[in-house]
């Protein structure tokens, strides 16, 4: 399982690599002016509504249901049965495209109501999304693809897949004279990169034979299995969006680079997200699911406390560094081009608010996994609603003083209380298992930390005093980079040795 968690999180880091990149351009071309959050609103949309209709939702309803068919009564009846889905979701989709497209003046009022003051910003906003809106087509179809996959194991296409994404648009960007803008040249590249992730991910299912087949809808036993676990799924997954519609619906009120400075810091703070906690939760719920299947509920659990152990330790080291030099970090990446260092400042402040909930965010799809492998979808939804009550009551209170980083702040609170209730409902059901290696790893975890905080709270002065000596090269990428050094010595030092004195197997 270990590897499999490599292999996902490592493409997924050369997919955060790549975004960032593609984030460096755009911030280089497009500055954080009216431009970028139009597109930053184009970009969101359709994200919103491919969490709902796919990713956590679908894989929470699907991948057990699959695994257990493909485990128990082969190959050809677990392709009927995704054959059968895939007829129910892809009618589903093709009409919330076309009914979005065509109402999509309406739309955009909704959930970016502070486009409205300025006519061509909304004019801009209304037709970016019409491009960008397709890609919900496509990409849950790779959601779906994704899941059969990794049923069978094969976890690194769909974890490459979005590489394609970054790839587009900055090519998109490089032909930009082609296009009436740059940020139309950007929407066009992400409809271009759902197209190529489908086609993808449809070859890498076909290579083993583990295609969809083309049926007719059929509602069969298993389908209704299927959609009574997707449909608290779909709605704990919208309660999830609710949350950051509201991002978007009160960023656009906050004024001209808000919606850039949420998107420049969310970009950094989904690296470790993407990299380590959705890998791991990709590859766990499957394990879980198998496990609990063959009646291995000790395995589960071990499996489970393995993977909460190696996701801590992985993010820890970002969350310190995102909350101690959060303004550092921007300028380092993204000041050149149109964005200045007030932009940088900006986007910091908020990068430090989201650090608060990185722990949180990371470990709550370990968390699910839970209940998920045991086919429970309406526990984590009821959980998820209560944690996002809370969090859009913080936005609504802390927006109007502190603007993007009080939405920032306020994500960090709900994650925590969504993290803290998964994981006490599970333990109430014997349904987790913490062990004396988790803690013994959490403590682990703290000390390494603590000794990269001493190092970045001692060395940021010591190395800025001196860069001045390495004369026109970037100060703060000079800067950053030798306190990635600096820090990761401390930390990976650290951990090394508090893992022998604490004995906890990090090779497994």
């Amino acid at each position: 399982m270990l590897r499999q968690i490599l292999s996902v999180g490592g493409w997924t880091l050369v997919s955060r690599v790549t975004g960032l990149a593609r984030e460096i351009v755009m911030a280089a071309i497009l500055g954080a002016g009216p431009l970028m959050d139009a597109f930053v609103v184009a970009n969101r949309i359709p994200n919103h509504f491919r969490a709902i209709f796919g990713e956590g939702a679908f894989n929470a309803a699907f991948v057990p249901a699959y695994a257990r068919l493909l485990t128990r009564q082969g190959a050809p009846t677990a392709r009927l049965f995704s054959g059968r889905v895939t007829a129910l979701f892809g009618l589903t989709l093709i009409a919330v495209t076309a009914l979005a497209i065509a109402f999509m003046p309406q739309l955009v009022g909704v959930l970016a109501p502070g486009f409205r003051d300025d006519p061509a910003l909304f004019a801009l906003a209304v037709t970016l999304t019409r491009i960008t809106f397709p890609y919900l087509l496509f990409v849950s179809l790779v959601t779906l693809l994704s899941g059969v996959l990794n049923a069978h194991e094969r976890f690194a296409v769909a974890a490459a897949a979005p590489i394609l994404l970054n790839v587009s648009i900055v090519a998109a960007l490089a032909a930009a004279v082609l296009f009436p803008s740059a940020a139309h040249a950007a929407a066009w590249g992400v409809f271009a990169a759902g197209l190529l992730e489908l086609l993808l991910l449809l070859a890498a299912a076909a290579r083993i034979d583990a295609t969809p087949l083309a049926v007719r809808p059929r509602l069969d036993s298993e389908v209704k299995g299927f959609l009574k676990r997707l449909v608290p799924a779909t709605l704990g997954a919208a309660g999830v969006q609710i949350a950051l519609f509201a991002d978007t619906i009160l960023v656009t009120l906050a004024g001209t680079g808000a919606a850039s400075s949420l998107n420049y810091a969310d970009r950094l703070y989904q690296l470790p997200i993407g990299v380590i906690g959705i890998a791991a939760g990709t590859v766990l719920l499957p394990t879980m699911s198998r496990r609990l299947a063959d009646a291995d509920e000790a395995g589960a659990h071990r499996a489970q406390n393995r993977t909460i152990g190696l996701t801590l330790i992985l993010s820890a080291p970002f969350a310190v560094a995102f909350l101690m030099i959060p303004v550092l970090i921007m300028e380092a990446v993204f000041v050149r081009g149109a964005f200045d260092r007030a932009a940088a400042e900006a986007a910091g402040a908020v990068l430090m608010a989201y650090a608060a909930g990185l722990p949180a965010i990371v470990l709550i799809r370990s968390a699910i996994a839970s209940f998920h492998s045991r086919g429970d979808t309406t526990a984590p939804v009821v959980i998820s609603l209560a944690a996002i009550g809370l969090n859009v009551a913080l936005k609504l209170v802390l927006m109007p003083r502190y603007g993007a980083p009080g939405l920032a702040l306020a994500t960090a609170v709900g994650a925590w209380a969504n993290l803290l209730l998964l994981y006490a409902v599970a333990l109430r059901r014997g349904w987790t298992k913490p062990d004396a290696v988790l803690g013994r790893t959490l403590a682990l975890v703290m000390a390494a930390s603590l000794a990269l905080a001493l190092a970045i709270w001692f060395g940021t002065p010591a190395i800025a005093g001196r860069i001045g000596a390495f004369g026109p090269l970037n100060p703060a990428m000079l800067t950053l980079a030798a306190l990635a050094i600096l820090g990761g010595l401390a930390y990976g030092g650290t951990a090394l040795v508090g893992a022998k004195l604490l004995k906890v197997p990090l090779r497994r």
